[in-house]
């Protein structure tokens, strides 16, 4: 063989693959919300989940790797929208806010119909995702709507944000709250009257006097900058709140291999956790930044909070017979995550499934 010969061999055997290396596989997904990256339920998506995914595979030794397009800040769909455009494939991957989905997704949301239980954003978490994953019947109402759960998100603890000095619960007396979905019923008994809307509207509602404050929580109020506008923050303590969830669409994540598949599921529980985590280390300096740019922060005399409690209607009841006369098992839920709650060391001011039959 000439060395011409000896040289084209030689590339044809470079060319050859070798035993036990192969090529990564790239697989496309689109992950987005319907609020800003600065609000940490987005942010920790963008940040924690969304590299977890492919730093599981690459440990488990997968040649599978995602690339991602992302679109936060409402450019695919606005919150009132987030799981039709997860269950439709607007995007693979979404936020999905389970408080404006009480139709659709009602179980989800047992904690806003147990107000006043705890500020443990972390126990919140966990506890609902221990029930969701436990009973098939709670998990099944993901899928009846298209959509593969990942991971709980929620909030701090919701307070008073006002344009007027609140020191009672007589000063809510006729004063238009700003106050989404479910949340509005704890404004029953008080007086308030509740409007509709989100953060990504409350600046301007409260601004333009659509309403004259909202219940909401501090690390999702100062990056929207709502405390401008409604510079009087009342301590009020209602509870952290589950609030929502990562979601993937069902039919493009039964597509998936299944390795693929584990480290998504496997990145949805550690978004819930560093999201927990996070949200609890940043809200009380979030509460210090507004009291910095000009808040005037109060707490709620606690014989008035205890006042605000127990005037509440029964609203546990009434959810949980309005969702089991639909087939669901509302009751089952609530009285899991009351026993859960204590069970975790947690004392709700209220018994919400004291009311509830066996």
């Amino acid at each position: 063989m000439n060395g011409r010969s000896l040289i084209v061999a030689a590339a044809a055997w470079l060319a050859l693959p070798v035993a036990g290396a192969s090529a990564t596989e790239t697989i496309n997904l689109t992950i987005a919300s319907s609020h800003p990256q600065t609000i940490h339920w987005v942010g920790v998506m963008d940040r924690v989940f969304k590299p977890a995914v492919n730093r599981l595979l690459e440990e488990k030794g997968s040649d599978y790797r995602v690339a991602w397009t992302e679109a936060y800040g409402g450019s695919l769909y606005k919150y009132r929208e987030t799981l039709s455009a997860v269950a439709n494939n607007i995007t693979d991957i979404g936020w999905i806010g389970t408080l404006w989905e009480s139709s659709a997704l009602p179980l989800q949301n047992v904690t806003y119909f147990a107000p006043f239980a705890t500020d443990d954003l972390g126990t919140v978490l966990s506890v609902v995702d221990s029930i969701q994953e436990e009973f098939p019947e709670i998990k099944a109402t993901w899928e009846n709507n298209d959509v593969v759960f990942l991971g709980g998100a929620g909030t701090d603890s919701y307070d008073l944000l006002t344009t007027f000095p609140v020191n009672s619960v007589a000063d809510l007396e006729g004063r238009k709250i700003s106050a989404p979905g479910v949340s509005a019923t704890w404004l029953e008994g008080t007086g308030a009257i509740p409007v509709d809307g989100g953060l990504t509207t409350y600046y301007t509602d409260i601004q333009t006097g659509v309403s004259e404050g909202t219940l909401s929580f501090a690390t999702g109020i100062l990056p929207t900058k709502v405390h401008e506008v409604a510079p009087y923050i009342t301590r009020v303590n209602i509870g952290a709140m589950y609030l929502g969830a990562v979601g993937m669409n069902k039919d493009r994540f039964d597509s998936m291999p299944a390795e693929v598949q584990e480290a998504i599921l496997a990145a949805g529980k550690l978004y819930r956790d560093a999201l927990a985590k996070e949200i609890t280390e940043n809200s009380a300096a979030a509460m210090a930044q507004m009291e910095k740019e000009g808040a005037k922060i109060s707490t709620l005399p606690e014989a008035e909070r205890r006042k605000w409690v127990e005037g509440l209607p029964d609203i546990a009841a009434k959810w949980v017979e309005t969702n089991e006369a639909a087939g669901l098992p509302a009751g089952l839920v609530m009285k899991e995550y009351m026993t859960r709650l204590r069970a975790a060391g947690q004392e709700p001011a209220r018994d919400w499934s004291a009311g509830l039959s066996n």
